[in-house]
C-alpha cells in the first residue's frame, strides 16, 4: 500500500524485515523441536539460535532476482552464511510453504490486532457521542426525507452497536487464521513429524491446522478478508452519513477542520468532509480484495501458485487500508462538530409534518376509521407540502381535534420516551438517564454546546 494510507505500525508489520525475521523464528523453532526429538544435535539448535541472523534484506532480494528465482531458497542461503556448517540443520524436512504460510498467519493475526485497536477507538468515540447527545433531538430520515424525530445520540448508539459487531468480526477473522502448518510438501508429514508442527505453533500462539495440503486452505484467508470487507462497510456507512449531514443545506454535523487547513485551491470558503470521503472510497478497495481472496480458494491438487502472487498484494494492502480507515474515522468522530440548533431547525422546517403518525393515531382514538384518519392527515400534509397552509392550522380546520389535542401531537417527547431503554439494550446506560427536554430547555442546552464548539 502507498505510504499515504499506511500507518507506521502497519508499515513495520508488512516490511520485508519483519517477514524474514518471522521466517527465521519459525526455522529456529523447528530446529529446537527437532533437537528435542533427537533428530539434530541440541548444540546445533542452540548455536543456530545464538548466531542465525538476517544480515541483509537487499542481499536476499538480489539473490532471488539474480539466481534462485525463489525467495525461501535465497533467504536460507543468506541466513546460512551467518551460521556456517550448522546451516544444514535449517529447514530440515520442511517445505517452503511450511515457513511462508505459517509466517503469514502470524502476521495476519497481528494485523487483526492492530485493526481491532483502532476499531475500539471508534467505539469509544461513538459511545461518547451517544451519551452526550442522548437527548439532542433531530429529524430521522428515510429515503432521504424527514420521517419522525430521533436523537443524534440514538444515531451514534446505532453505529456503536454495529462497531461492536465489527470488533467481533475481527475476532473471528483472527481466530480463523490463527493456524500454522509444518506438514511438508503435500501435508503428510513425510519428513517431519507432527510434534515439530505442534511445538512451533504453540510458541507462535497458533493452532496446528488439523489437516493441510502443501498449504493452509484458502477458505481461511477468504473468510478473513470477507470479514475485513464487512468491517470496511460499517466504517463506510458511518462516514457516508457524516458526509450527508455535513451538506450545506443540512449542516447538522461537521468533520474537524484545522486552523490552517484548506478545503479548495480555488474556493477559500470550502470545508469539505474529505476524511469521510476517503474512508468511503477506500471501502471499495477492501471489498475488491475480498473478491480476489475468494478467487484464490480453488487451486490445482495439493497446491498451485495462482494464489501466491495475489496474496502478496491483497493481504498487506487490505489490512493496511482497513487499519487506516478505522484510525482516520476515529479521529473524525473524536473531533466531530455537532450543531443541535441546526438539527432542531431542520426538524421544524416542514412545519411539523414529522408528527403525522401521532396525528393519525389521535384521530383514530377519536373514533375515525384508519382509512378516514389517514385521508384527513394526508390531505393536510400534502397541502402543507405545496404551501397551501400550515400543517397544524390545516389539522385544526378539519375540526376533529381540539387545539390542545393538536398541540399535544407536536411534542417530540412521547416519541422518544424509550430512548433510555434502547441505550440499556445497547450497553450505553452507564451515564445517567437524560429526560428528553422541552423545546426551551433543548434550545438553551444546544446554544451552550454550540457556543462551546465555536
Amino acid at each position: 500500500m502507498i505510504p499515504r494510507y499506511t500507518s507506521p505500525e502497519m508499515a513495520a508489520l508488512w516490511s520485508a524485515e519483519t517477514k524474514f525475521a518471522t521466517w527465521l523464528e519459525i526455522e529456529l523453532l523447528a530446529a529446537e523441536a527437532q533437537a528435542r526429538l533427537g533428530r539434530i544435535p541440541e548444540e546445533a539448535a542452540r548455536r543456530l539460535r545464538e548466531r542465525a541472523r538476517v544480515p541483509s534484506v537487499a542481499r536476499i532480494e538480489e539473490l532471488e532476482e539474480r539466481e534462485t528465482r525463489h525467495d525461501v531458497v535465497a533467504f536460507l542461503r543468506v541466513v546460512g552464511e551467518t551460521v556456517g556448517e550448522d546451516a544444514r540443520y535449517l529447514h530440515l524436512g520442511l517445505g517452503s510453504a511450511d515457513v511462508v504460510d505459517t509466517a503469514l498467519s502470524v502476521l495476519m493475526v497481528r494485523a487483526a490486532d492492530l485493526i481491532a485497536a483502532q476499531l475500539e477507538r471508534v467505539r469509544r468515540a461513538l459511545a461518547s457521542l451517544a451519551r452526550t447527545h442522548r437527548a439532542t433531538v433531530m429529524a430521522g430520515r428515510t429515503h432521504g426525507v424527514h420521517a419522525e424525530p430521533i436523537t443524534f445520540g440514538l444515531k451514534a448508539a446505532l453505529w456503536y452497536a454495529e462497531a461492536g459487531r465489527a470488533v467481533e468480526r475481527l475476532r473471528r477473522a483472527r481466530e480463523v487464521i490463527r493456524v500454522g502448518k509444518l506438514s511438508g510438501e503435500v501435508g503428510t508429514f513425510a519428513h517431519t513429524p507432527p510434534e515439530v508442527e505442534a511445538y512451533v505453533c504453540e510458541r507462535l500462539g497458533l493452532q496446528p491446522a488439523p489437516i493441510s495440503s502443501q498449504i493452509l486452505q484458502r477458505d481461511r484467508h477468504a473468510e478473513y478478508l470477507a470479514h475485513c470487507a464487512v468491517v470496511a462497510g460499517t466504517l463506510e456507512k458511518i462516514a457516508t452519513e457524516i458526509r450527508t449531514l455535513q451538506r450545506t443545506e443540512v449542516r447538522e454535523v461537521e468533520e474537524p477542520f484545522a486552523e490552517r487547513q484548506t478545503g479548495s485551491s480555488a474556493m477559500p470558503h470550502k470545508r469539505n468532509p474529505i476524511i469521510s470521503e476517503r474512508v468511503a472510497g477506500l471501502a471499495r478497495v477492501v471489498r475488491g480484495y475480498a473478491v480476489a481472496a475468494l478467487e484464490d480458494m480453488a487451486l490445482w491438487g495439493e497446491r498451485d501458485l495462482t494464489q501466491s502472487s495475489v496474496e502478496r498484494v491483497i493481504v498487506p494492502d487490505a489490512t493496511t487500508v482497513l487499519e487506516y480507515m478505522a484510525r482516520k474515522l476515529a479521529g473524525v468522530l473524536e473531533g466531530l462538530r455537532v450543531y443541535p440548533e441546526q438539527m432542531r431547525a431542520n426538524l421544524e422546517r416542514t412545519g411539523g409534518l414529522v408528527y403525522s403518525h401521532r396525528v393519525l393515531l389521535a384521530l383514530i382514538e377519536k373514533g375515525l376509521s384508519r382509512e378516514e384518519a389517514y385521508r384527513t392527515v394526508q390531505s393536510a400534509a400534502m397541502a402543507a407540502w405545496e404551501g397551501r397552509g400550515r400543517f397544524r392550522d390545516l389539522l385544526r380546520g378539519a375540526g376533529v381535534l381540539s387545539d390542545a389535542e393538536v398541540d399535544a401531537c407536536f411534542d417530540p417527547r412521547p416519541s422518544l420516551r424509550h430512548v433510555d431503554e434502547i441505550f440499556r439494550r445497547v450497553g450505553l446506560d452507564g451515564a445517567a438517564a437524560a429526560e428528553t427536554p422541552s423545546r426551551e430547555e433543548h434550545s438553551a442546552r444546544a446554544g451552550a454546546r454550540e457556543e462551546g464548539q465555536r
